[in-house]
């Protein structure tokens, strides 16, 4: 029996479905070793992983059914399922980043900008525009002054106390000080972007918007003017988008209806020298990697 949504791979799809697996565990791989996170907590987190995907896959199969169809789905044992379910239940709820916020706030709201653009030198207490004003606009569960402290911790902001102002210090809201929050940031964009595209490739494609553009045959040089043509780009793309945002949030709270959904919208580059080189052998049912062409392409998933 098979739920909605259950499209086996097929014999001639396996091999690219390895690849496209292969090219997502590899980064992953490099990550764990360059941070000493050992293969037996990654065996656990895909083993997790797995039974979860399998258990919200059968929703309507009755409970003491379900365990068994996990195992089968998973070839992972009964009593090793039942395990790892208890414990995604125990699993910590997302939390909210109130400095994250407020970052988005200062570089957004046209209040907290000069003329230019770029986020005002604010001062720490007072009316609007200041950064108590901006801190009770994100939250008031948690005081401007402790908000501030934590802003500083993490290198968003310098508080200048000779004359009680604060000064954005960083252009993108990744605290380079804080490895924690930045494997945090990492988890959430890179596991939200892939979602979006194994969604659209289980789906009919237009589940999520997903795209890019890639291009190969560019020099150093090349790169260095294409750099900040992305920043810019990315810039104008939180202008519409983080006010637009806020207001809807606003208008959901005010209507009362329910505020149960979340969206991630982003912007990523990436380059790296072009190989000619397969990443890997081919198998027996694999074909060579073909040769690098000079492209100037856009692609979807």
């Amino acid at each position: 029996m098979t739920e909605p949504g259950d499209i086996p791979a097929s014999p001639g799809e396996q091999p690219a479905l390895l690849e496209a697996v292969r090219a997502l565990l590899v980064p992953l791989a490099q990550l764990a070793v360059a941070r000493g996170l050992s293969y037996a907590a990654v065996d656990e987190m895909v083993r997790a992983a797995f039974v979860a995907a399998a258990h919200a896959a059968h929703p309507t199969l009755p409970e003491h059914r379900r365990v068994s169809r996990v195992s089968a789905a998973t070839g992972i044992n009964r009593r090793e399922v039942t395990r790892l379910v208890a414990a995604q239940q125990r699993a910590t709820p997302r939390v909210r980043s109130y400095p994250s916020e407020v970052f988005a706030h200062w570089i957004s709201d046209p209040l907290y900008r000069d003329g230019q653009g770029r986020p005002l030198r604010l001062p720490r207490l007072g009316p609007a525009p200041s950064f108590e004003s901006l801190a009770q606009a994100v939250t008031r569960d948690m005081h401007p002054r402790s908000l501030l402290e934590e802003m500083r911790r993490l290198g968003y902001a310098h508080h200048d106390e000779d004359d009680d102002h604060v000064a954005l210090q960083i252009e993108s809201a990744v605290p380079r000080g804080d490895r924690a929050r930045m494997d945090q940031f990492l988890g959430a964009n890179v596991g939200d972007h892939l979602s979006a595209a194994v969604a659209n490739v289980l789906g009919d494609g237009r589940q999520h918007f997903e795209q890019a553009l890639f291009a190969d045959g560019l020099s150093e040089q090349s790169l260095q003017a294409l750099r900040p043509v992305i920043a810019e780009q990315w810039r104008a793309l939180t202008d519409v988008l983080v006010p637009m945002l806020e207001r809807l949030i606003d208008t959901d709270a005010k209507a009362g209806v329910a505020q149960e959904q979340r969206v991630r919208i982003g912007l990523f580059s990436y380059q790296a020298p072009v190989d000619a080189a397969p990443a890997t052998a081919p198998t027996q049912n694999q074909q060579p990697a073909a040769a690098p062409r000079r492209r100037r392409d856009g692609g979807k998933t």
